[in-house]
């Protein structure tokens, strides 16, 4: 249950307002000799009126980031660096190497005839594939080749490790996980495989071969696995759904024609703790605002055009990574007139559904859009 509107913030039963005194102070400090505290002195910064976000929207242009990335060739060998990765880092969250709230995100980078070794860790990964040909993922044996846009998932606990083909192209795609989150519930695991890389005979791409059909499940495959069967979602496909789907829908008034990532055998989200979304704006769209608990990190698949976030406006285009911190206002807004955009995200929403955290807002001032600060 969302509180929209308080009558009053000062003097309101319920909220400390204890004024302090030589004699509160001495017993403060008693308390603290046992270890102890009175929770009127911390209630009212532990227990918000209304979700505080931690972290800053931020925008990570590509123009900016990827020649540095590519830089880090030259530089660190992926064998010796476990993963070649530029992580994105927001400064108020810097504590925790996050990207956005409780999730984790970077840019990894490699050239033909690397791979990198086999790991698994408790925490939940995917990739979205930015640009380069021959790149690959091998998930608990299942290999998959990997294109420009393709979203693959490798859920916790799985053994997996990435690598381009010899005559494939230097390959570059960004990184989503929770590790901030598995971290902060001091559940995390790390270990490296005991061969250094898995050897399968699972024929190449079988995944998406079985799973991939259009609402057809494969009769034979006995997948029992808590995440999808579908490991890799291909952009072709997804982007004729979105297009379709943009036929017969009017759309969301905050996301545009959104569609969600899911599990083709059970509808919910591939992977327990991360959610991801692809949605097409429309030429010149311009969405309402909204807020939700629950953090979002975004990349620009297609088009280019403006967010809103929390009343400053940050201008994208191909490749460019921004974040949406929890509990703040976001519009989107495509600048091309004939053309449509695309945005993949990601997000930490299966988390708060599980733990009953959800809520969303919509701003009703200003006819639905925020003003923009200068």
């Amino acid at each position: 249950m969302v509180q929209t509107e308080i009558k009053s913030k000062d003097d309101i039963l319920g909220r400390a307002r204890v004024r302090d005194n030589a004699e509160l102070q001495a017993y403060y400090d008693d308390l603290a000799k046992f270890e102890t505290g009175a929770l009127w002195t911390v209630a009212n910064a532990i227990e918000p009126w209304e979700p505080t976000p931690k972290s800053a929207p931020v925008l990570w242009r590509h123009s900016d980031l990827r020649e540095q990335v590519l830089r880090s060739i030259d530089l660190v060998r992926p064998e010796d660096a476990g993963r070649r990765v530029v992580y994105l880092r927001n400064p108020k969250r810097q504590d925790v190497s996050a990207a956005c709230g409780w999730l984790f995100s970077g840019i990894q980078v490699m050239k033909p005839g690397e791979k990198a070794g086999a790991h698994r860790h408790a925490a939940s990964a995917l990739r979205f594939i930015m640009e380069g040909k021959g790149a690959y993922t091998i998930v608990d044996g299942h290999k998959m080749e990997l294109g420009g846009n393709d979203f693959v998932i490798t859920p916790n606990g799985t053994w997996h490790e990435h690598g381009v083909a010899e005559d494939g192209e230097t390959s570059m795609w960004q990184d989503g996980l929770d590790i901030p989150l598995t971290n902060c519930l001091e559940a995390n695991f790390y270990e490296v495989h005991p061969n250094d890389y898995q050897t399968t005979n699972i024929p190449l791409n079988d995944r998406p071969l079985s799973w991939g059909g259009a609402g057809l499940r494969p009769e034979m495959d006995k997948w029992d696995k808590p995440y999808s069967p579908l490991m890799r979602f291909a952009w072709e496909p997804t982007y004729e759904a979105l297009q379709n789907y943009a036929k017969v829908t009017d759309g969301s008034p905050y996301d545009g024609v959104m569609m969600r990532y899911v599990n083709p055998q059970s509808g919910d989200n591939p992977m327990l703790t991360m959610g991801a979304h692809i949605q097409m704006l429309r030429p010149s769209e311009h969405t309402k605002a909204h807020r939700h608990t629950g953090n979002v990190i975004y990349h620009v698949a297609k088009g280019e055009g403006y967010s809103i976030i929390g009343g400053k406006r940050f201008d994208w285009k191909k490749n460019d990574i921004f974040c949406v911190p929890a509990w703040t206002f976001h519009e989107h807004c495509n600048k091309q007139e004939r053309e449509d955009t695309c945005l993949f995200s990601f997000n930490d929403f299966p988390t708060m559904e599980k733990l009953g955290f959800w809520a969303e807002q919509a701003l009703k001032d200003n006819n639905g859009h925020q003003i923009v600060a200068e």
